[in-house]
């Protein structure tokens, strides 16, 4: 499936994100007649001829399970990669990658998970309408290096059960499972040492990092991105600090505009280990959250650097680590200059990247009271009757902001450029969510296995028949919205607003009052015209219309996150790192929560939800990599690399596990020197194209950590919360350098491929390909 680019003059609901792929919509299989049938009977049939298959090493009997049309989700059970192969073919050729890779066939098993209602064996709806029948069943995994779960989901295929989706993932390490229950740490030290610390005192010992005691990983942004990613390293034993230039936990929504809550609502919101207590509202004010966040750190002992800034980033080759400065601001006004050399760094800065702030002819002559780009509004002022404001933008930021001048007396008109995905909230609760993020509903747990347990073609394939339902719910709104002049659209291929988020990155509206403003007429729509300057006193526009305006707000979204490891890390790391968001041809999210191109550094966002479920991946990964049980080179494994990425260049199998870790100690102690603080103040809120601060993306997910920006180049504006790309030149591949022969070489040339990948005759690297390293090549 080739890669699509699409331009912003494309149609709103068909945009993805540069580079990545608009996912084709699954077919379902055919209804089969009505049938009586036992569920746990056929779970039961179907794993024991799984694992009776997977005992015998017969792939080809193993993808005879499927159907023709059927789908196997991996997230790191096979492979230390996240995939989706489809049909039975693909299903073959991932499994043989797998049984010749340096750890064989990881999956050794699968056990029947009768331990709940909602994991037992049940009938299901598998297109959700209830038009084709299936059964769904939970079930362990037995890996070689822990434990996983998964999801099964079959249909009815010539009176024969096949599966129509199958998912695994791994959960636990062997020997390294997370510190919970009766894992838990004991919390006291007995005994008769006088000198022995309180846990207080230790507490601040741990998170000052003294005494040469240094991160394992360090993470970049305080939001739920680093929150979650350090909970989840904290359970597993592994060290990390977070560094946030704001000044308490919580800021990065606490700073946003004063009406800001929460679109999602709380069930689906939850962070690990600690939901929001049952007296929760549904939908988080930006303030509450911030509090949480603040208390989360404390009950979990997280430590977080705030006011600190990254100073400087190298990645050291030969010892596998960064070296890591960072200038932390003191109590009396100076700043204390710390050195680390953690083996690991995550970017967990929010969704996006820079913020897009276009330059337009005119900015710099704008003589009202405020022209700035979303992430800089502070909120409307009060009574202020007979002030105008536009808003550039018709998505989440720039309906909410809209709502926020109408409300304190503005004559408020929003341009929509293009159309919008708009779904009331209560649309989302009563059917977007329901059976899964609900009062009464599973356990978040469950649920997230059910969500992400479903391949990204039959996910979207659901949410066509999802997005009708809402449109059917929510008709009277969207048909006023029409009549007021907004143009709204379904998402990609109908799918709404689900998949417009991952395939796009933007444009939508979750409806929480402005979308009923447009309809009676108290938000104006200047709708389809782009703007041509900026006038003293408003905007002109493409058509020769003129609007007056005191504000002007851009809620014109945000660059790729990308972009922003350009301003923290430099050019050097941001050149090697892969593109992030949007789709594969796989339909797993390119490069997020994996490895991003360079060895030691990992991307890590989204809404809660989405933080919440990854953290968990990239975490085990990252203790995988300490332990010695994921052994990361310049090249990935032949087993762990999709087709295309094989086809593009060298990849290597290493021939086996060393007994030992591999994991190379710090004996060299943190570097700390005091100097005196600089304080930069820059104002926000000029209509000048130059240096705003880096902002937040949208109601749902802002950004973890804000950097300072340089100006804003001229160009085409576009949509509110749209994922921007940069152009990287990529420079072309050396020709190898062919020498002769060894007798060695020559005979395993001549040993049948079969026989070469078996682990056991390993005795150098194998090569399969060209030029680029799957793992570390330069990426578009």
């Amino acid at each position: 499936m080739a890669t699509v680019d699409v331009q912003q003059s494309a149609p709103s609901h068909v945009r993805v994100v540069p580079g990545s792929v608009n996912i084709p919509v699954a077919r379902f299989p055919i209804p089969s007649k009505s049938v009586t049938f036992d569920p746990e009977q056929v779970a039961s049939s179907l794993v024991e001829a799984f694992n009776n298959a997977l005992d015998q090493r017969d792939f080809h009997k193993v993808s005879s399970l499927f159907g023709d049309n059927g789908f196997w989700r991996d997230h790191l059970a096979l492979s230390w990669q996240l995939r989706t192969v489809h049909g039975q073919t693909a299903i073959v050729k991932f499994l043989e990658r797998c049984s010749v890779s340096r750890d064989g066939m990881r999956l050794q098993k699968i056990t029947l998970d009768k331990s709940s209602s909602v994991r037992s064996p049940k009938f299901c709806a598998l297109d959700g309408a209830g038009d084709v029948q299936g059964v769904q069943f939970f079930f362990g995994a037995e890996t070689a290096h822990g434990s996983g779960v998964g999801v099964a989901r079959l249909a009815l295929q010539n009176d024969t059960w096949k599966i129509f989706t199958f998912y695994t993932a791994l959960q636990e390490l062997k020997g390294h499972e997370e510190l919970l229950g009766h894992r838990r740490p004991k919390g006291a030290s007995h005994g008769g040492n006088p000198d022995r610390k309180n846990w207080a005192e230790r507490r601040l010992d741990s998170a000052a990092y003294v005494d040469g005691h240094e991160p394992t990983v360090v993470i970049i942004g305080a939001g739920q991105g680093g929150l979650t990613a350090a909970a989840r390293l904290k359970m597993l034993g592994v060290d990390s600090l977070i560094i946030d230039k704001n000044e308490s936990v919580g800021d990065n929504w606490r700073h946003r505009y004063r009406q800001l809550v929460l679109h999602d609502p709380v069930w689906y919101d939850h962070m690990p280990y600690v939901n929001f207590p049952a007296h929760w509202p549904i939908f988080t004010p930006k303030d509450k959250l911030a509090e949480f966040f603040e208390c989360y750190v404390k009950m979990l002992e997280l430590n977080v650097w705030n006011s600190t800034t990254l100073t400087s980033c190298e990645w050291d080759e030969k010892n596998s680590n960064w070296t890591v400065s960072v200038s932390r601001k003191q109590g009396d006004g100076a700043s204390e200059v710390r050195t680390f050399h953690p083996r690991h760094i995550i970017q967990a800065t929010g969704h996006s990247g820079k913020m897009k702030m276009p330059y337009i002819t005119g900015m710099e002559n704008f003589q009202g009271k405020r022209l700035c780009h979303s992430s800089q509004f502070t909120g409307a002022e009060k009574n202020s009757q007979g002030k105008k404001a536009i808003v550039v933008g018709s998505c989440n930021s720039a309906h909410d902001i809209a709502q926020d001048f109408q409300e304190k007396g503005y004559e408020i008109t929003m341009v929509q450029r293009s159309t919008t995905c708009v779904i009331s909230s209560t649309a989302i609760t009563d059917i977007g969510l329901k059976g899964l993020y609900e009062e009464g509903g599973p356990p978040v747990a469950d649920a997230d296995l059910l969500l992400h347990g479903t391949p990204t073609p039959v996910m979207k394939a659901l949410q066509v028949h999802i997005t009708s339902q809402q449109a059917k719910h929510d008709k009277k709104l969207l048909d006023g919205l029409d009549k007021a002049g907004f143009k709204v659209d379904s998402g990609p291929n109908g799918s709404g607003l689900f998949m417009k988020y991952f395939q796009r990155g933007g444009g939508y509206y979750i409806d929480v009052g402005a979308s009923q403003m447009i309809v009676d007429g108290k938000i104006k729509v200047k709708q389809g015209q782009e703007i041509a300057e900026v006038l003293p006193r408003g905007l002109k526009f493409s058509d020769g219309s003129e609007l007056e305006a005191d504000e002007i707000i851009f809620a014109t979204g945000y660059d790729n996150m990308r972009s922003q490891t350009r301003v923290l890390l430099g050019d050097k790391i941001a050149d090697k790192v892969s593109d992030v968001w949007g789709y594969n041809d796989e339909g797993e999210i390119r490069t997020m929560w994996q490895d991003s191109g360079h060895q030691g550094f990992y991307f890590h966002g989204g809404n809660l939800a989405t933080a919440r479920y990854y953290s968990k991946i990239l975490a085990l990964q990252i203790k995988a990599q300490e332990e010695g049980i994921y052994r990361k080179s310049a090249v990935a494994s032949y087993a762990e690399t999709p087709d295309r990425e094989i086809e593009k260049g060298v990849v290597a199998i290493d021939e086996e596990v060393s007994e030992e870790s591999g994991v190379k100690k710090r004996g060299a102690k943190a570097e700390v020197k005091k100097e005196t603080a600089v304080a930069v103040n820059g104002k926000t809120g000029a209509a000048k194209p130059s240096k705003p601060a880096a902002g937040k993306r949208k109601a749902s997910e802002p950004d973890d950590e804000e950097a300072e920006t340089k100006p804003a180049p001229k160009r085409k504006i576009k949509d509110e919360d749209d994922e921007g790309d940069e152009k990287v030149v990529e420079k072309p591949a050396k020709k190898p350098i062919k020498k002769r022969k060894t007798k060695e070489e020559t005979e395993n040339d001549a040993m049948p491929v079969a026989a070469r990948t078996a682990v056991s005759t390993l005795k150098r690297k194998m090569y399969f390909g060209a030029h680029i390293s799957a793992a570390g090549g330069k990426f578009p």
